[in-house]
């Protein structure tokens, strides 16, 4: 195998050895690999229930084209369900209660994993090696002491900001609320409205940055099964988005936020209104693309950092139905979907960030997505939205109360940490 010559003279005979290593551990790995269950496979076609595939160019399509000319006993095919989460939520329950039969594999978003355990949609999976995969997307895996999934693509919040008004800036919220409003203060940028944007309409998107913003003021929202978002740090959090959506000169988040997710927001960072956005790795790959300047403006000058605070983990988990009539062929689909192999090519050909730690080593990756490392950082310190088989009704009474604060300087309704615990069992 010939290195590149850059990689040579940059990393010298050290680092060609770690490319090398790196090189070789992906290539080999889905060559090598043992079939899940051994040769007591069961023969049959096998279908994937999943959200859309977000990459350009239909990568999970082309993973499933290698699966299938590898395994002719086992085609497998995705079948892709609408863009919106809570109608992909809404289907894949539907089936799942309609007896589940016709599909083998559910690509869940990870919030959704205890909810199909629980209701014994899924199979738990037993003798799984799990050595190399990240921990957090892989915690996000299991649910009551029981591995239900394996994590297929992993995903953090980033922090993007104006490199050009903004070098560097501040690790904390305080310190970058500060300095953002001198910037917009001094109007240096007649295009610049405010300090900041974020997802804030009410969907899960509200939650994330909610949460984040509990999580960055040193608060939280559960303890274990207490609900402790009635502490003075979680109403510090809420208060930051509350006033930054109120004040006036200088305005620290943008007013229009409330009425945004992750496409609305992307815009008003590409059209200059904003100094910071929070917002997932695809906004960067949205806005290298729109790079040129339009309507007669210069395209603007951008880098990502990790958030002042934890990011809300983000991700998808695929699980094997438990009426499927193929469990180990199934198994043997996730094994193969979730290799270093294979997560190597979802990243650098899809974008799709990897939940294998190994694949972050790869120069490829490192040279295409500049947001590779970050990305990496914020993942490794991510947290966990609540594991609970409750977790939409949790997010939506959550949701009710930070629209509230959001209203009221940040404070929450006096009944909100009851309803919060009822939400968690269901009620």
């Amino acid at each position: 195998m010939r290195i590149p010559a850059f990689l040579r003279s940059r990393w010298g005979w050290l680092g060609y050895g770690l490319v090398l290593g790196v090189v070789l551990m992906l290539v080999v790995d889905n060559l090598v690999a043992p079939a899940a269950g051994g040769g007591d496979v069961e023969a049959g076609e096998l279908v994937i229930l999943s959200g859309k595939d977000q990459s350009p160019t239909g990568e999970r399509k082309k993973l499933i084209d290698q699966w299938n000319g590898l395994h002719p006993e086992n085609p497998a095919e995705i079948v892709e369900l609408p863009d919106v989460a809570d109608a992909q939520h809404s289907e894949m329950v539907a089936r799942a209660q309609a007896g589940g039969g016709d599909v083998d594999i559910y690509n869940l978003d990870l919030t959704w994993t205890a909810e199909f355990a629980e209701a014994k949609y899924i199979l738990p999976l037993t003798g799984v090696d799990t050595e190399g995969f990240l921990e957090k997307p892989l915690a996000s895996c299991r649910y009551e002491g029981e591995l239900w999934a394996l994590p297929f693509n992993s995903d953090a919040g980033l922090l993007f900001y104006r490199d050009d008004l903004i070098p560097d800036p501040p690790s904390t919220v305080d310190k970058m609320t500060v300095q953002a409003a001198g910037v917009v203060d001094a109007k240096t940028d007649p295009d610049l409205v405010a300090a900041y944007t974020g997802q804030l309409d009410d969907y899960e998107g509200l939650t994330v940055n909610a949460e984040e913003a509990i999580w960055a003021a040193g608060g939280d929202v559960l303890e274990g099964d207490e609900v402790v978002v009635d502490s003075e740090e979680a109403r510090k959090g809420l208060a930051w988005l509350a006033t930054g959506l109120h004040r006036e000169a200088p305005a620290i988040i943008l007013a229009e936020s409330t009425s945004f997710d992750e496409t609305r927001s992307t815009q008003a960072f590409r059209e200059g209104k904003v100094l910071f956005m929070r917002n997932w790795p695809v906004a960067h790959r949205s806005l290298e693309k729109t790079a040129p300047a339009a309507e007669g403006k210069p395209a603007i000058s951008f880098k990502v950092k990790e958030l002042p605070g934890p990011s809300a983990l983000g991700g998808q988990n695929l699980a094997i139905s438990a009426k499927s009539a193929e469990p180990r062929a199934a198994r043997k689909l996730i094994d193969f979907l979730t290799s270093p192999r294979s997560q190597q090519l979802l990243f650098e050909r899809g974008g799709f960030a990897a939940t294998r730690a190994i694949v972050y080593q790869d120069p490829q990756i490192d040279a295409k997505y500049k947001y590779a490392a970050p990305l990496r950082k914020a993942i490794e310190s991510a947290r966990l939205r609540p594991i609970t088989p409750h977790y939409a009704r949790f997010s939506a009474v959550f949701r009710e109360g930070v629209k509230y604060a959001l209203d009221h300087d940040g404070k929450l309704p006096k009944d909100f940490k009851d309803k919060l615990a009822k939400a968690l069992q269901g009620h």
